[in-house]
């Protein structure tokens, strides 16, 4: 197999590039540089995808067997639809990584493929979305950059992959590094809802092996997945019970009601990281990934190995979002000391 990767240097398209060259597959990526470090055996090609002369660059450099992106997240769908239309010519078939915020009733209620998307053109600019809630805007863009590459490829030679959270080893976002050093100060943890609450991130691993068999002819299926563990498959107690075990810590969680932290204000999804009480939030069902060979490990082993790459000086590519996340330890102490703690 001959695979394009646009991006390819730091977490999911890391992980992409290094299971590629693992399988013995001719891996190209295609960034600028200036984040993460190339994986030992592929191809790079440094360039901007929005600069014409530099994709006309890397057509010439095909033809390929799959494009695979994972780099449009801060990118219009309006460049998306340029690099896919120059690269339609010389590659067989195109994985795009989206995101479950494209569907208009993400988090609000329980999804499958079917379900209705955000709207907007496949040529969409920077500002579309933006009059809109800020929530919806990223899910916006990224249904605009879904149009792009089928309008640009037809559907018949187009993967749509939509995750929800990812997890793992070279995370940048910051959820599970910070529910990880939270545990390892020990002492009483403020732990969100109820231990039996059912929460589905997938591992960054699972994910890319999924991406590459999607890339191969010999596995792909085609069109939309969802990419989520299966519902029930974790909860969020037996995530934090994984933080706390992983980190050998001593620390005991209080479990708060859901409107108990609402009355104190606490900011979901992002002061609790994986906490939301949205109906669909955690309702994304993920049957047709699983039937075309998704499979997600136990969280219990994404936690650890987090923990190790921490451990062994892991650090993201640097990205605003890492200091979104975390509640402050003085605002914790607050609600845990009007709790009675």
């Amino acid at each position: 197999m001959r695979i394009l990767v646009l991006g390819g240097s730091w977490f999911l398209g890391r992980a992409i590039a290094q299971q590629g060259v693992d399988r013995g597959w001719d891996l190209w990526t295609f960034n600028r540089g200036r984040s993460g470090q190339d994986v030992a055996g592929v191809r790079p090609v440094r360039g901007d995808r929005k600069v014409q002369s530099d994709l006309k660059r890397l057509a010439d450099a095909g033809e390929w067997d799959a494009v695979i992106d994972t780099s449009s997240a801060d990118f219009a769908p309006r460049w998306v639809l340029a690099g896919a239309r120059a690269l339609a010519p010389v590659s067989s078939r195109y994985v795009y990584v989206s995101t479950v915020n494209a569907y208009r009733g993400w988090p609000t209620e329980p999804l499958t493929e079917e379900s209705e998307l955000l709207d907007a053109p496949a040529d969409a600019d920077e500002e579309f979305g933006r009059d809109g809630p800020a929530a919806t805007c990223y899910g916006v863009q990224k249904a605009g950059s879904e149009r792009a590459v089928i309008d640009s490829y037809g559907p018949n030679r187009v993967v749509i992959l939509r995750p929800g959270v990812i997890l793992g080893p070279g995370e940048y976002v910051g959820r599970l590094p910070w529910w990880l050093h939270r545990a390892e100060r020990g002492g009483t943890v403020l732990a969100p809802g109820a231990p039996g609450k059912t929460i589905q991130p997938v591992d960054v691993r699972d994910v890319a092996s999924f991406v590459l068999d999607q890339a191969a002819a010999e596995y792909a299926t085609g069109g939309a997945y969802n990419v989520a563990a299966p519902i029930g498959h974790e909860t969020m107690g037996s995530f934090l019970t994984a933080c706390l075990d992983a980190t050998g810590s001593r620390g005991v969680l209080r479990w708060v009601p859901d409107q108990t932290l609402i009355e104190h204000g606490v900011r979901q999804w992002a002061e609790l990281p994986l906490w939301r009480t949205s109906v669909g939030a955690w309702a994304v069902d993920s049957t047709r990934a699983q039937a075309a060979g998704l499979r997600c490990r136990p969280l219990a082993e994404t936690v650890a190995d987090t923990w190790a790459w921490l451990r062994e000086g892991g650090a993201p590519v640097e990205h605003p979002r890492w200091v979104e996340h975390g509640i402050a330890l003085e605002k914790e102490a607050r609600i845990l000391a009007a709790l009675g703690q």
